[in-house]
């Protein structure tokens, strides 16, 4: 029965990581929305990307896994959780990812309150970004994904010539309840919702130690598929 009730649960978390996707995953469209003019027709892309950290227990790992697999990612910070991790931010950097701006403060009601309180939380998640590794970023991932706002905050964004990332595909690592690894695995490689073009969502905050141990083997799934891992 316990069983039972743990698939039943496992079910219908992946089903809502599928109409999260349906929604909210489509790379973002316009003048500097996400763009995959880089790569050829037939190519097979995957943008590997954490949100929410850094974090001292996860971020690490994930590192270390990247760079034993030699691949680069992307890694949309949160500001406040990022102040007292620069070390972790220079890693980042010194390891050839790219890091990005997720928020300052990740509340939803503040940020988006209005374009300018969005522009302020991203100018201070960025303060800390030019501090670390002397420029600012211009790549920018929206709290929850660009498919709900209105378009008044996202051509505040774009309009300061930034280049903003939404998802096609998920480990759901944010919606399944103390998930295994291997069910990070799964997610990962059946959400896609292109085939041939993937923006993979992860996580690197500190209770998501699942995804760090899940993500060699992510990694080689898509290795052994053919695809080419880039960074935004």
């Amino acid at each position: 029965m316990g069983m039972n009730r743990n698939f039943t649960a496992i079910c219908a978390a992946l089903l809502m990581c599928a109409i999260l996707i349906v929604f909210c995953c489509a790379p973002a469209i316009g003048k500097n929305g996400v763009s995959f003019a880089d790569a050829k027709y037939d190519e097979k892309v995957i943008y590997l990307t954490f949100d929410d950290g850094p974090s001292d227990k996860v971020t690490p790992l994930i590192l270390d896994v990247l760079k034993e697999e030699n691949v680069k990612a992307t890694f949309f910070i949160v500001g406040k959780s990022a102040e007292n991790r620069k070390n972790i931010i220079k890693r980042e950097i010194n390891e050839g990812h790219t890091v990005a701006v997720h928020s300052y403060s990740h509340k939803y009601k503040e940020i988006y309150a209005s374009p300018e309180a969005l522009l302020k939380d991203i100018d201070k998640c960025n303060e800390i970004i030019t501090e670390v590794c002397g420029k600012p970023s211009n790549v920018y991932r929206f709290p929850g994904g660009s498919h709900k706002l209105s378009q008044s905050l996202i051509s505040a964004v774009t309009a300061r010539g930034m280049q903003y990332v939404d998802w096609n595909a998920s480990t759901c690592d944010a919606e399944l309840i103390s998930p295994s690894p291997d069910q990070l695995f799964k997610a990962a490689v059946n959400t896609p919702s292109n085939k041939k073009k993937i923006v993979l969502l992860a996580h690197d905050s500190t209770t998501k130690s699942a995804t760090a141990k899940a993500l060699k083997d992510i990694i080689r799934y898509y290795k052994q598929q053919n695809y080419t891992f880039k960074k935004f």
